[in-house]
C-alpha cells in the first residue's frame, strides 16, 4: 500500500468526521460516531455537531442537549466536551484519574485539599436533590452559605471535580446562563468496562471518527499516556487498520475506503473543531506559520476557520445574527474559495440557525 499524501490524509479524516458528506441523521449519532467533541464554545459546539448531520438543525442539536442525549462535561483533557450519554460512565471512570492527578498543583495553589472537595461534593449534592438544575452563581452562593470560598479560579475546579467524580454534569440552559444537576439523576446507568476494555473502545470511537491519526495524536486526544495509546490500539485489534504517511503509522477503521471522495472542498468550521483539536500534529490542515492566527497569542483560544480542499486558509467571525455576514479573512497567498461556493456553506449556516 502506497504512503497517503497530506492531501489524501484530510481528505479522509474529512470524510471520518463527517464533514464532506453527512449521513448521520441526529446529533446524537453524530456525537457517538465522534466519540466526545470539544464544547467549551456552546454556540461553536451547535455548528460543530450540525454541520455534521445530514440536515443541520439548530432546534435538533438543542434539543439533544436538553433531553440528555448528549451531555456536556470534563471527559478528556479536563475540557468541556459533549458525549453520547450512553458513553459518559465508562470514559469519566477511565479518564479522570488521571485529569483529578494532572491538576494536583492547581489544587494545592488553589488549597483545594481533599476535605474540601468532599465538603464541596455534600454541599452540591443537597443543593442539587431533587432534580434542581442550578447556575453558576447559584451555586457559588451555595458554596459560599457553606462556608466554601468560590473565589476566582476556586469555583471552576469545584465544579470540575464535581463533575470528574460524576457527582454533577450540565443540564439545560436557563436563557444564555448554563445550568448543573446531579450526574445519576441526568445520565442513565450503564455497566462498567474494565480499564483494557475501556481503552479499546476510546480508541476505536477516535479512529473511527478522526483518522487517519497516529497514536501521539489518539494520546494527546484521550489525555492519555503514549504507552496507554499504543496499548489500546492493540487491544483494538483488528478494528483498525494501519497505514502510513512517510515514516509515521497512522490508524483508521479497518472497513474504511481509502479512496479519496469527491466532494464540494469548502467548509465553514467553528473555533475549537475537531478538525483541527482532535490531533496533536494539525499540520496536514494547517500550516505552522499561520496557527498563530488561528489560535492568537497561542492562548488556547481558536478561531473558527475556512477549510478549502482540507486546508485551513483563513478565518470568519461568527455574527451577531445568522443572516449577517460572516466577514471571511484569508491569509496571505491562501487558495480562496469562489463566491459560490462561499455563499453555498454561508447559506447552509443560516439554514442551520432557521431549522
Amino acid at each position: 500500500m502506497k504512503p497517503l499524501t497530506r492531501a489524501a490524509i484530510t481528505a479522509l479524516r474529512l470524510e471520518r468526521q463527517q464533514i464532506t458528506a453527512p449521513a448521520l441523521q441526529t446529533p446524537a449519532e453524530v456525537v457517538a460516531a465522534m466519540g466526545a467533541m470539544q464544547a467549551q464554545d456552546y454556540y461553536g459546539t451547535l455548528w460543530a455537531i450540525g454541520l455534521r448531520t445530514a440536515r443541520p438543525s439548530l432546534g435538533d442539536v438543542e434539543r439533544s442537549l436538553a433531553t440528555g442525549q448528549i451531555v456536556r462535561t470534563w471527559p478528556l483533557r479536563g475540557t468541556l466536551h459533549v458525549v453520547a450519554a450512553a458513553d459518559v460512565r465508562w470514559m469519566l471512570s477511565l479518564v479522570a484519574p488521571r485529569t483529578i492527578a494532572g491538576a494536583a498543583g492547581r489544587h494545592k495553589e488553589l488549597e483545594l485539599d481533599s476535605r474540601t472537595f468532599s465538603r464541596s461534593a455534600a454541599v452540591l449534592a443537597k443543593t442539587l436533590e431533587g432534580g434542581a438544575q442550578l447556575t453558576r452563581a447559584e451555586i457559588a452562593a451555595a458554596l459560599e452559605r457553606a462556608g466554601i470560598s468560590p473565589a476566582g479560579q476556586r469555583l471552576s475546579y469545584l465544579i470540575q471535580r464535581a463533575a470528574l467524580d460524576q457527582l454533577i454534569c450540565d443540564a439545560p440552559r436557563r436563557g444564555k446562563q448554563g445550568t448543573y444537576t446531579l450526574f445519576d439523576g441526568w445520565v442513565p446507568p450503564s455497566p462498567p468496562l474494565q480499564r483494557d476494555e475501556a481503552l479499546a473502545r476510546l480508541a476505536s470511537r477516535y479512529f473511527d471518527g478522526h483518522g487517519p491519526a497516529t497514536a501521539a495524536d489518539f494520546a494527546w486526544w484521550a489525555g492519555q499516556t503514549l504507552t496507554d495509546s499504543r496499548r489500546a490500539i492493540a487491544a483494538a485489534g483488528s478494528a483498525l487498520a494501519k497505514v502510513t504517511a512517510g515514516d509515521a503509522d497512522l490508524y483508521l477503521p479497518a472497513e474504511a475506503s481509502l479512496t479519496r471522495p469527491s466532494r464540494p472542498a469548502i467548509h465553514l468550521l467553528p473555533g475549537f473543531d475537531e478538525y483541527l483539536l482532535g490531533y496533536q500534529d494539525r499540520s496536514a490542515a494547517l500550516d505552522p506559520v499561520q496557527a498563530a492566527q488561528v489560535c492568537p497569542g497561542n492562548n488556547g483560544m481558536f478561531l473558527p476557520t475556512v477549510v478549502v480542499s482540507g486546508r485551513v486558509v483563513g478565518m470568519w467571525t461568527r455574527p451577531v445574527k445568522p443572516s449577517g455576514s460572516l466577514a471571511p479573512r484569508f491569509f496571505p497567498k491562501a487558495v480562496r474559495p469562489g463566491a459560490r461556493g462561499l455563499e453555498q456553506v454561508t447559506e447552509r449556516y443560516r439554514a442551520f440557525h432557521r431549522g
